[in-house]
């Protein structure tokens, strides 16, 4: 199966090295490769690909702004969102998760990541630059009881286990073995903890996670 990306980036020679890099695998086709803000909402809401992948910083409509309108809460049927940038500066990392985003990578991740990145957003997955992971955690880690959701309902045991590991930027197999549970379990688990929680992707488990004490 064929993952539709959309690209959006100012610059032209971004644009068409992204295009390469992701035309080159076989599983991946670029359908659109825009300039600024505003045509990446137009294109995305007509060709609605898989995955967006967006700069922060582009004319007329940022990528936050974008991110939020396609992706953000409340937006019905969002649009999978990975930001890659040059500006790894916490207020944007945090504030592009927080509108939606699944994903955030800086330009200079190297394409595996890149690559990585779309495919995991595909599947409803989530990658975050390593470089920037710890930091992003820190941030998280600060209390924030006014802006931590409470759960719909009380997470199992199994479930809080899971959702630590998943904070701790496990993979679904490794939160398998460390648990001692196939990774058919750890996806059902994660089905229930995105229901109980309201949030669409393990970035928001996390955040919860962190927001809430869950971790620390």
């Amino acid at each position: 199966m064929t993952t539709r990306v959309l690209i959006a980036d100012d610059q032209a020679l971004v644009r068409t090295g992204f295009q390469m890099i992701l035309d080159a695998q076989p599983d991946l086709e670029v359908v659109a490769a825009v300039a600024d803000g505003a045509e990446a909402v137009e294109q995305a809401r007509r060709l609605r690909p898989d995955v967006c992948l967006l700069d922060i910083r582009m004319p007329r409509l940022d990528g936050l702004e974008v991110t939020r309108i396609l992706a953000g809460p409340g937006v019905d049927d969002p649009l999978r969102v990975v930001i890659v940038t040059t500006f790894d500066l916490d207020e944007y990392v945090y504030g592009a998760l927080r509108s939606g985003a699944c994903g955030f990578l800086l330009k200079d991740s190297g394409p595996t990541l890149l690559v990585e990145a779309i495919r995991a957003a595909a599947v409803g997955d989530a990658l975050v630059s390593p470089s920037i992971t710890v930091r992003l955690l820190e941030h998280l880690a600060r209390p924030r009881p006014s802006t931590a959701r409470p759960a719909r309902e009380p997470l199992t045991e199994r479930e809080l286990d899971v959702v630590r590991l998943v904070a701790r930027g496990r993979t679904n197999l490794e939160v398998a073995g460390e648990l001692f549970v196939s990774l058919s379990t750890v996806k059902t688990h994660l089905g229930s903890i995105q229901s109980k929680l309201g949030v669409r992707n393990r970035v928001e488990i996390a955040a919860w996670a962190w927001e809430s004490g869950i971790v620390g």
